[in-house]
């Protein structure tokens, strides 16, 4: 956390599951630092708009967004039963940083 912090960076969570869903699987993990969002009405509007809502499962994709402060997608990548890799991920930032 301390590494995305440093580059100025906010990570946030967004699930189609209810906020009350999310706080379990937080507390599941042992707590999760960063904030989770629910965007569980309307049924997974965002994820539909930014592309990665799974219709046919009604679930979210699991993916990495970069989202610039003026609100610019930058990056967009989808992981199917990974995660991202947080190195790759803090020298994504470096790289649209600079």
């Amino acid at each position: 956390m301390k590494s995305f912090e440093d580059k100025n960076t906010q990570l946030l969570g967004l699930s189609i599951d209810t906020r009350p869903a999310l706080s379990n699987w937080a507390n599941s993990l042992g707590g999760i630092r960063h904030p989770l969002l629910s965007d569980f009405w309307p049924h997974g509007k965002v994820l539909d708009e930014i592309g990665i809502l799974n219709h046919e499962a009604g679930t979210a994709r699991r993916a990495l967004i970069i989202i610039d402060p003026d609100g610019i997608v930058r990056h967009i990548e989808t992981h199917q039963g990974t995660l991202p890799n947080p190195e790759d991920t803090l020298a994504k930032l470096e790289n649209l940083q600079s």
